[in-house]
């Protein structure tokens, strides 16, 4: 990363915690798309998310990497696979949200670092220093404690935290933009979407463009289209921070997203948290702490002796999979 002024670095501080904020507060945006269904609203965020993000590119007049992208159809491939799993991604998190599990997503992308850590070994084969193997363990405690605290596997966390551990493998090897990749991704997405969106109207089920006195009107329809500029807007910031701030700085960031999520669950939707889901998430802080402090010891020491910061799993690994939430 080039050497940016104070200055700099103090405004792309601050576009990194717009990026994670907004993302952060999105558990209060979508109970706002009711009586739609999570289907409903999946599938109108991708429509409008592309529609949102060509006009970004417009603005922008970001084209030139289109055409190289169009002749490597291996990474054309990769990221259709990782537009399946951002839909997946997408799917469940506003499911969980608008079903009263606000407190479960947030755990999904507590953990989701952990599990970037266990794929970095298992399809990486990188090696872990003795904190990193000390963290994981502490999650995989985590989850088991979390299993008896919610009666149940967590499976709403693991599916966040797995899916989008996948797509950030994914998107690693494409090496793309946050804007781009998900530009690429809506693209894909979008055909099988406005399908479904045409299969709702038909069927009588379909929230957008029709209204309900009593219950909802042209309001909501607007709702739906906004989902797509907040897909993209945090993707500006995010993309504003990342060449502003070091790596190390939007890895722990990206905390403030979740956090926020756990907040919103706690003091806004009023979820319960029985004494082993306060253990669990108190095992999951723990292991990311230090995950935190292996990550800036490492750093400091590559510092004092002069050597280039080596790339490692944990948070700076991390950070590349959430230019996309």
């Amino acid at each position: 990363m080039p050497e940016t002024s104070p200055q700099e670095a103090t405004r792309g501080l601050w576009f990194g915690v717009a990026s994670y904020g907004m993302w952060g507060l999105f558990p209060l945006f979508w109970p706002l798309l009711e009586p739609s269904t999570a289907d409903d609203i999946l599938v109108n965020r991708m429509v409008w998310s592309l529609f949102a993000v060509v006009l970004m590119l417009l603005a922008q007049r970001h084209w030139g990497w289109i055409r190289p992208l169009l002749r490597q159809p291996r990474r054309l491939a990769m990221s259709a696979a990782a537009a399946a799993l951002v839909s997946v991604n997408w799917g469940v998190y506003i499911w969980g949200v608008n079903s009263g599990h606000v407190v479960e997503t947030s755990l999904g992308y507590f953990i989701n670092p952990l599990v970037t850590i266990a794929f970095g070994v298992l399809l990486l084969h990188e090696r872990l220093r003795t904190a990193q193997w000390a963290a994981v363990g502490i999650g995989a405690l985590a989850v088991a404690v979390l299993t008896v605290g919610y009666g149940r596997l967590p499976w709403i966390a693991l599916t966040l935290a797995f899916s989008f551990a996948v797509y950030g493998l994914l998107k690693k090897k494409v090496a793309l933009s946050g804007l781009e990749s998900l530009a690429v991704e809506s693209a894909f997405m979008f055909p099988f979407a406005l399908g479904y969106l045409i299969y709702l109207a038909a069927r009588g089920q379909g929230t957008f463009g029709h209204t309900v006195p009593g219950s909802y009107g042209w309001g909501h329809s607007g709702l739906l289209v906004l989902s797509g500029l907040i897909t993209a807007v945090p993707l500006l910031c995010f993309g504003a921070a990342a060449v502003r701030v070091p790596l190390t700085v939007l890895g722990l960031l990206q905390y403030l997203a979740p956090v926020f999520q756990f907040l919103i669950g706690i003091a806004v939707f009023h979820e319960t948290m029985a004494p082993a889901r306060w253990a669990g998430f108190a095992l999951v802080w723990g292991a990311l702490a230090l995950l935190t402090w292996d990550a800036l010891r490492r750093l400091r020491a590559d510092r004092v002796t002069g050597l280039p910061p080596v790339a490692v799993t944990g948070l700076e690994q991390a950070t590349a999979p959430a230019a996309t939430r």
